[in-house]
């Protein structure tokens, strides 16, 4: 299965440290270049940073066609991560794409993109017994704390599909 990944949901799981799950789930998954440099430069994420170069399951790739890349941005209005993630899926005639953001996420099902975010990562790890109920509960209250935006619908989804009470 190839797996390529916007730069998000790796933050989101960092800041939760549970960037295994990505390699439980999936083995290897391909950044883009872009994607890559978001991660190990920003130094709002200098600890992740360092994780994510020991990450021998995440494997940095460079996009073929940069003009497919410019035009989609143009178009659509995206960073230059989630757009390389579109063309290299592309590209590598790959599975899935992890992608959180909705802009993203809307392009991606315009493009017939096979996708899943964050969230739906968490239910498929809670789904196959790679995280219990603690594990689900702990994970969204560190993310939340992390500033890492999630909608009080989707944390609520996320919760209830692990049997937690949301009320």
């Amino acid at each position: 299965m190839i797996v390529i990944s916007d730069t998000t949901p790796i933050i989101s799981l960092l800041k939760a440290n549970h960037l295994e799950l990505l390699e439980k789930l999936y083995g290897n998954v391909l950044i883009p270049e872009a994607v890559y440099q978001e991660l190990i430069s920003n130094p709002a994420y200098e600890k992740e940073a360092e994780i994510v170069k020991m990450a021998k399951f995440l494997s940095s790739v460079t996009v073929e066609n940069k003009k497919t890349v410019r035009a989609l941005r143009n178009v659509t209005g995206l960073d230059i991560g989630e757009s390389e993630a579109l063309i290299l899926y592309d590209e590598q005639k790959a599975d899935l794409l992890l992608i959180d953001e909705r802009k993203g996420r809307n392009v991606a099902k315009q493009r017939k993109v096979k996708y899943i975010g964050t969230a739906g990562i968490l239910m498929l790890a809670y789904d196959l017994g790679l995280m219990e109920q603690a594990e689900i509960k702990n994970c969204m209250n560190a993310m939340l704390e992390s500033q890492i935006r999630l909608d009080t619908k989707i944390c609520n989804l996320i919760l209830k599909h692990a049997g937690i009470d949301v009320s």
